[in-house]
């Protein structure tokens, strides 16, 4: 809204011209998200506390885990907030791929405000059945992958790139009927992903930070156009350089709006952590890891970087993969491969410290995400 503003009077006001510039609204969209979650935080665990909105452990976890029980929960509310607000603040509202993640953020954030309502009224840690929550989220899903195929206002395809491979050297065009469900599975996997992961004080949202902020280059560099002037013959020329033409990876016009809500996630999710840092004062909840796993679940789809978010998403994926595989280990054998899953709860058994856990796993995701962003010059 304030870029729309701006963008009117810059003519009355010359200075305002810099809202123009989307490395400088991706700044201000951080900082807002990171004053508006700092600040505003200690005042909602106040009302979360008041209201008796406390954590649900569950009765097969580990036993350092019972003394967690009553810390307030669903402090995701205000990471949503915090994001929502900045990006609808400082992104061009015009664009419609902000619209569409914006959208999915918000209805995988009502999934999970849900689903941790039920465990809270029935003080139980089942709450939404998990058909059921599957069911809306691929609905959610889908629902955008409709508005993307058939509005012409969205220049989308159906091709797939491979990570470390110049677009101009391979690209797999899938048919929609093949495409479609695997982008479902992408922004749904990744939502629910990252719900996994979500188990100690700060583990789920160190690894988003990181993600969001992978994808914050990844989404500039896909449509960025920079124009330079170079003089010849005594004449001054504009010239254009294609930063994703150069950088030989998918070109999506537009999605360079998208890294403003990124850096929303990042500002919103540092002020989240200064208060769900070992020991946490506040959880997010269902609210706050299922829909910022959906927001980068479709950055990923968005942004073409569908095959290389495996690398960025690489913790939750493993977080993920443990649990199905603990699943069908016990259900066809009876035996377990790990001693907990997620795979988070396996160390903690094994006598790792919790805090050891979870600085480890960021190392892990920044390091993944290094190799992600390495991709870029390596093609």
């Amino acid at each position: 809204m304030l870029f729309e503003l701006f963008f009117w009077l810059k003519d009355e006001f010359g200075p305002l011209n810099v809202f123009r510039y989307v490395s400088f609204r991706t700044v201000a969209a951080m900082m807002t998200s990171l004053l508006l979650s700092m600040f505003l935080y200690p005042w909602f665990i106040r009302k979360l506390q008041m209201r008796q909105i406390g954590q649900v452990i569950r009765e097969d976890g580990p036993e350092s885990h019972f003394s967690k029980a009553g810390t307030p929960t669903m402090g995701g509310v205000l990471i949503l907030f915090a994001v929502v607000f900045s990006t609808l603040m400082w992104a061009d509202l015009k664009n419609p791929y902000v619209g569409v993640v914006l959208g999915i953020t918000v209805l995988f954030g009502v999934v999970g405000f849900f689903d941790d309502y039920m465990k809270l009224s029935g003080q139980s840690s089942a709450g939404l059945s998990g058909k059921w929550r599957l069911l809306i989220e691929f609905g959610v899903a889908a629902g955008a992958m409709m508005i993307m195929f058939n509005f012409e206002v969205f220049d989308y395809s159906t091709t797939l790139y491979l990570p470390f491979v110049s677009t101009e050297k391979f690209s797999l065009q899938l048919p929609l009927a093949v495409y479609v469900p695997f982008a479902l599975l992408v922004i749904v996997g990744t939502a629910n992903a990252v719900n996994l992961t979500d188990g100690l004080d700060g583990l789920a949202i160190g690894p988003v930070i990181v993600a969001a902020g992978t994808f914050l280059i990844l989404a500039y560099s896909s449509a960025t156009v920079l124009g330079y002037e170079v003089v010849v013959d005594g004449v001054t020329e504009i010239r254009k350089f294609d930063l994703a033409a150069y950088l030989m990876i998918p070109k999506v016009e537009g999605a360079q709006e998208l890294a403003i809500f990124c850096a929303s996630i990042i500002g919103a999710g540092v002020g989240f952590l200064w208060y769900n840092a070992f020991p946490a004062q506040v959880f997010m909840g269902d609210v706050g890891s299922l829909s910022l796993g959906g927001a980068l679940g479709t950055l990923a789809v968005v942004t073409k970087h569908e095959l290389l978010s495996t690398i960025i998403f690489g913790i939750f994926l493993v977080e993920a993969i443990s649990v199905i595989t603990q699943t069908t280990s016990y259900k066809l054998t009876g035996k377990r491969v790990f001693r907990m899953a997620p795979i988070h709860h396996h160390f903690e058994m094994k006598g790792w410290p919790e805090p050891k856990i979870i600085v480890r796993f960021w190392i892990i995701a920044i390091l993944l995400s290094l190799i992600a962003l390495a991709s870029l010059k390596l093609r």
